[in-house]
C-alpha cells in the first residue's frame, strides 16, 4: 500500500513541478539558475535530517555513486528545465517514456535486474504510445524531430536521469532512501552550482527583486521536487528501477492535461490516446511483471 502511494505521489507531483519549472523559466528566470535554487532550498530543507545518519561509517562505493548521481542529477535536470522553458510541456511529458528503456538496459548491466517478457510488452506499449504525441508536432513522428532544440535537451535529460536513477537506486543499497534522499539534495546543489559559475550566470534574478507570486511558486516547485524525489527513492527501494520508471510514466496523461489546461496548448484527444496506451503499458507491467 505506501508503495503504490508513493508512486501515485511521484506521478502528480512530478508534472506539477514542470509546471512551476515552466512558468518561472517563461518569466524570465534562467533554467540553470531555477535548477540551483530548487537543490539550493531542498539542502536547507533536509539539515534536520542528516544529523541521525553516521556518515563515516557509510563504504567508498556510496561516495563515488553519490558524486556520479549529483552530476548527472544537475546536468540532466538543467536541460529538462531549458527544454520545459523552450517547448511544450503536452510533447516533453510523453518524450519521458522512453526513460523506462534506457532504465532497463542501464539496470540490467549495473543492477543485475533483468525484466520479464510482461516487462518487455510494457515498455513497447509505451514507445508506441509516444508516437501518437510526438505526431502532433509539426515535424510529426520523424528524424526531423531530432533536430528541434527542446526535444534534443529533453532526451539528454532523459538519458541523465535514467542513469542518475539507477545509480541513485545502488545509493540506496548502500544506505537508505532518506540517506538517499539528502545526497541527492546536497551533490545536486553543489553541482548546478558549478554548472551556474561555469557558464557565468547571474544568481540575481532578472525580474529584479522578488515579489510575493515568485517566492509562492518557487515554494511550491521545491515542495513537488522534494515529493517527488523522495516517493521516487521509496519506490526504487520496494520495486525493480526499469519497472518503477515504467510506472512514472502514467504522469504523462497529468502532463497533457496541464498543458492544454494552463498553457492552452492543442491536439488533446491524439495525445490523450497515445497517453491511454502508454498506461495500458504500465498496468501490463506492474499487474504481470512476476509472472
Amino acid at each position: 500500500m505506501l508503495t503504490a502511494i508513493a508512486v501515485l505521489l511521484r506521478i502528480i507531483s512530478n508534472p506539477v513541478g514542470n509546471v512551476f519549472q515552466k512558468q518561472l523559466t517563461s518569466g524570465g528566470h534562467h533554467p540553470l539558475l531555477v535548477n540551483f535554487l530548487t537543490y539550493l532550498l531542498l539542502s536547507v530543507l533536509v539539515i534536520t535530517l542528516a544529523w541521525p545518519v553516521h556518515w563515516l561509517e557509510l563504504p567508498p562505493g556510496f561516495w563515488y555513486n553519490a558524486i556520479a548521481a549529483g552530476i548527472a542529477g544537475a546536468l540532466g535536470n538543467g536541460f529538462l528545465v531549458k527544454a520545459l522553458q523552450m517547448g511544450d510541456l503536452s510533447v516533453l511529458g510523453p518524450v519521458n517514456s522512453y526513460k523506462s528503456v534506457i532504465g532497463i538496459i542501464v539496470g540490467i548491466f549495473l543492477l543485475g535486474e533483468v525484466p520479464n517478457i510482461w516487462g518487455l510488452l510494457g515498455v513497447v506499449l509505451i514507445i508506441w504510445g509516444s508516437y501518437f504525441v510526438l505526431d502532433t508536432t509539426e515535424e510529426r513522428f520523424s528524424w526531423a524531430l531530432l533536430k528541434k532544440k527542446e526535444i534534443q535537451y529533453r532526451i539528454w535529460a532523459m538519458v541523465l536521469t535514467a542513469i542518475e536513477a539507477v545509480l541513485i537506486k545502488k545509493i540506496i543499497l548502500y544506505s537508505s532512501p532518506t540517506t538517499a534522499f539528502i545526497c541527492w539534495c546536497w551533490f545536486g546543489a553543489f553541482f548546478s552550482g558549478l554548472l551556474l559559475f561555469f557558464f557565468r550566470q547571474n544568481i540575481a534574478l532578472v525580474n529584479g527583486p522578488l515579489k510575493g507570486g515568485i517566492i509562492l511558486k518557487y515554494a511550491l516547485l521545491v515542495t513537488c521536487i522534494g515529493i517527488m524525489q523522495f516517493t521516487t527513492n521509496y519506490a526504487f527501494d520496494h520495486m525493480q528501477v526499469g519497472y518503477a520508471l515504467s510506472l512514472f510514466q502514467l504522469s504523462t496523461i497529468i502532463s497533457v492535461l496541464l498543458g492544454h489546461r494552463l498553457f492552452g496548448e492543442k491536439h488533446i484527444r491524439q495525445k490523450l490516446i497515445g497517453s491511454a496506451i502508454m498506461i495500458i503499458g504500465s498496468v501490463i507491467i506492474i499487474l504481470l511483471k512476476n509472472k
